[in-house]
Protein backbone atom coordinates (compact mmCIF):
# COMPACT_ATOMS: atom_id res chain seq x y z
CA UNK A 1 0.00 0.00 0.00
CA UNK A 2 1.41 3.38 -1.03
CA UNK A 3 -0.07 6.65 0.22
CA UNK A 4 0.82 9.99 -1.34
CA UNK A 5 -0.33 13.55 -0.58
CA UNK A 6 -1.19 16.78 -2.39
CA UNK A 7 -0.40 20.34 -1.38
CA UNK A 8 -4.20 20.82 -1.16
CA UNK A 9 -4.29 18.27 1.70
CA UNK A 10 -5.79 15.28 -0.08
CA UNK A 11 -4.34 11.81 0.30
CA UNK A 12 -4.45 9.03 -2.26
CA UNK A 13 -3.73 5.42 -1.47
CA UNK A 14 -3.04 2.74 -4.06
CA UNK A 15 -3.53 -0.77 -2.71
CA UNK A 16 -3.82 -2.50 -6.07
CA UNK A 17 -3.80 -1.53 -9.72
CA UNK A 18 -7.59 -1.40 -10.00
CA UNK A 19 -8.41 1.75 -8.03
CA UNK A 20 -6.93 4.28 -5.64
CA UNK A 21 -8.74 5.64 -2.58
CA UNK A 22 -8.90 9.42 -2.02
CA UNK A 23 -9.66 11.42 1.13
CA UNK A 24 -8.64 14.47 3.12
CA UNK A 25 -5.76 14.56 5.57
CA UNK A 26 -5.80 15.10 9.33
CA UNK A 27 -4.48 18.61 8.68
CA UNK A 28 -7.39 19.41 6.35
CA UNK A 29 -10.08 18.16 8.72
CA UNK A 30 -8.43 20.01 11.63
CA UNK A 31 -8.49 23.24 9.61
CA UNK A 32 -12.10 22.73 8.52
CA UNK A 33 -13.53 21.80 11.89
CA UNK A 34 -16.64 19.64 12.16
CA UNK A 35 -17.59 18.39 8.69
CA UNK A 36 -21.36 18.59 8.17
CA UNK A 37 -21.78 17.86 4.44
CA UNK A 38 -19.84 16.33 1.57
CA UNK A 39 -20.61 16.63 -2.14
CA UNK A 40 -19.10 13.55 -3.77
CA UNK A 41 -18.48 13.07 -7.49
CA UNK A 42 -20.66 10.77 -9.56
CA UNK A 43 -19.46 7.26 -10.28
CA UNK A 44 -18.26 7.22 -13.88
CA UNK A 45 -17.23 10.88 -13.86
CA UNK A 46 -13.76 11.56 -15.25
CA UNK A 47 -11.44 14.29 -14.03
CA UNK A 48 -8.04 15.69 -14.83
CA UNK A 49 -5.46 16.15 -12.09
CA UNK A 50 -6.31 19.33 -10.18
CA UNK A 51 -9.99 19.44 -11.17
CA UNK A 52 -12.54 20.07 -8.43
CA UNK A 53 -14.09 16.68 -7.73
CA UNK A 54 -16.26 17.55 -4.74
CA UNK A 55 -16.90 19.88 -1.83
CA UNK A 56 -16.47 19.52 1.91
CA UNK A 57 -18.60 21.79 4.11
CA UNK A 58 -17.95 22.31 7.79
CA UNK A 59 -19.21 24.55 10.54
CA UNK A 60 -16.32 26.91 9.68
CA UNK A 61 -16.12 26.89 5.87
CA UNK A 62 -16.56 25.09 2.60
CA UNK A 63 -13.57 23.73 0.72
CA UNK A 64 -13.12 22.19 -2.70
CA UNK A 65 -11.83 18.65 -2.97
CA UNK A 66 -9.28 18.43 -5.79
CA UNK A 67 -8.56 15.36 -7.89
CA UNK A 68 -4.99 14.29 -7.04
CA UNK A 69 -4.58 12.37 -10.34
CA UNK A 70 -6.40 12.07 -13.64
CA UNK A 71 -8.91 9.27 -13.72
CA UNK A 72 -12.43 7.92 -13.53
CA UNK A 73 -14.40 7.69 -10.30
CA UNK A 74 -15.31 4.03 -9.75
CA UNK A 75 -16.85 4.20 -6.26
CA UNK A 76 -17.95 6.79 -3.70
CA UNK A 77 -18.20 6.37 0.07
CA UNK A 78 -21.95 6.34 0.70
CA UNK A 79 -21.32 5.97 4.45
CA UNK A 80 -19.53 9.34 4.37
CA UNK A 81 -22.47 10.92 2.56
CA UNK A 82 -24.78 9.59 5.33
CA UNK A 83 -22.37 10.52 8.16
CA UNK A 84 -19.99 13.34 7.12
CA UNK A 85 -18.42 13.34 10.59
CA UNK A 86 -16.43 10.27 9.49
CA UNK A 87 -14.14 12.78 7.72
CA UNK A 88 -13.25 14.08 11.21
CA UNK A 89 -13.21 10.91 13.25
CA UNK A 90 -11.37 8.68 10.74
CA UNK A 91 -10.11 10.76 7.78
CA UNK A 92 -7.51 8.21 6.72
CA UNK A 93 -9.83 5.21 7.13
CA UNK A 94 -13.63 5.03 7.09
CA UNK A 95 -13.80 8.73 6.14
CA UNK A 96 -12.45 8.20 2.62
CA UNK A 97 -14.27 10.08 -0.17
CA UNK A 98 -14.04 8.11 -3.41
CA UNK A 99 -12.05 5.60 -5.42
CA UNK A 100 -10.57 6.41 -8.79
CA UNK A 101 -9.06 4.41 -11.60
CA UNK A 102 -5.71 6.18 -12.17
CA UNK A 103 -5.11 7.00 -15.83
CA UNK A 104 -1.47 8.04 -15.46
CA UNK A 105 0.72 6.51 -12.76
CA UNK A 106 3.37 9.17 -13.41
CA UNK A 107 0.97 11.73 -11.85
CA UNK A 108 0.71 9.58 -8.72
CA UNK A 109 4.48 9.28 -8.47
CA UNK A 110 4.83 13.11 -8.66
CA UNK A 111 2.81 13.59 -5.45
CA UNK A 112 4.40 14.04 -2.01
CA UNK A 113 5.33 11.12 0.21
CA UNK A 114 4.61 11.28 3.96
CA UNK A 115 7.89 13.00 4.99
CA UNK A 116 7.47 15.67 2.30
CA UNK A 117 3.85 16.27 3.30
CA UNK A 118 4.78 16.48 6.99
CA UNK A 119 7.37 19.12 6.11
CA UNK A 120 4.75 21.08 4.11
CA UNK A 121 2.33 21.06 7.05
CA UNK A 122 5.06 21.94 9.55
CA UNK A 123 6.09 24.99 7.48
CA UNK A 124 2.51 26.13 6.79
Amino acid sequence: MTTMYTSDHEWINIEDHEAATVGITHHAQDALGDVVFVDLPAVGATFKKGDVAGVVESVKAAADLYMPVSGEVVEVNEKLREDPSLANTDPLGHGWFFKVHVNNMAEFEQLMDAPAYDLLVKNA
